[in-house]
């Protein structure tokens, strides 16, 4: 049986894209959130604040003004995976979305991450909920995650030294 899906295309202010199918049938509470989030503009104006190479991007919790770092808040959900009673088959791959968390289970909320690598460890612990949908989508993935990183303020490692921006996330 085919996969319920929902595109959306990550739209960066370099005016590179990421396209992701979504699957609200195995992660609904997760989808409509975002979903939510994405017809709201919360991630317009977002930063990717954690690139680490060879594992994954994380996005949709910050924005720079003023050369300070300001975090945007959401409201928390139920993480759906299977450490958290919820079945969720979804492995974490090269191209696949999950959202980021706290050690809580239930801590998700606008974060989240691409893998742009294998990533076993994430499996039944994380939320995933889609993956990119081309080659040329996980192709940029790839490349934020080759770009320059350092220290910024305090609490920020992998921090890109070129701020990489969302500048919008619309449904397609």
């Amino acid at each position: 049986m085919e996969k319920e899906k929902t595109l959306v295309e990550i739209v960066l202010s370099n005016n590179d894209t990421i396209r992701l199918e979504l699957y609200p049938d195995i992660a609904p509470i997760t989808v409509n959130n975002f979903l939510s989030l994405v017809d709201n503009k919360f991630y317009d104006g977002t930063i990717f604040h954690r690139v680490i190479a060879n594992f994954m991007i994380q996005t949709g919790g910050y924005f720079i003004r003023d050369n300070a770092i300001y975090e945007k808040e959401a409201k928390e959900i139920k993480g759906e995976f299977l450490s958290n009673g919820i079945k969720n088959d979804i492995k974490h791959v090269p191209g696949v979305i999950s959202m980021a968390r706290t050690y809580i289970k239930d801590s998700a909320s606008s974060q989240f991450f691409i893998c742009v690598n294998t990533c076993p460890h994430l499996d039944n612990e994380y939320a995933a909920f889609g993956k990119t949908v081309d080659n040329e989508s996980l192709e940029n993935a790839i490349k934020i995650s080759k770009v320059k990183t350092g220290r910024f303020e305090r609490y920020f490692d992998d921090f890109p030294v070129e701020p990489i921006i969302i500048k919008t996330i619309r449904r397609i």
